[in-house]
């Protein structure tokens, strides 16, 4: 995870076809979430925008996917909060 002046970058673990979206915890620094969509035609990383701007009510437009597009192992640009912030909120919800 690095942070910005006004936003952070977040490194995740996701799992596709989990029975429901959740945050499944912290593996170190890297945040690892449970997705339902299928990680078929980019319905996994649209779901995890969406979710992780639910969870940090954020707007979608303020998440985006930086690197990791065909992989488990991404990370995300989340623009408008610190790092700290970020994992306060993740996990308050999670």
């Amino acid at each position: 995870m690095t942070q910005a002046l006004f936003g952070c970058t977040l490194a995740l673990k996701v799992i596709p076809n989990a029975p429901r979206d959740e945050v499944a915890g912290w593996l170190g620094e890297t945040l690892k979430v449970k997705l339902h969509a299928p990680a078929l035609e980019g319905r996994a990383n649209a779901a995890l925008v969406g979710f992780l701007a639910d969870h940090l009510a954020l707007p979608r437009r303020a998440i985006a996917l930086a690197h990791g597009a065909k992989s488990r192992q991404k990370f995300v640009r989340i623009d408008g909060l610190t790092l700290t912030e970020v994992r306060r909120r993740l996990d308050y919800q999670g």
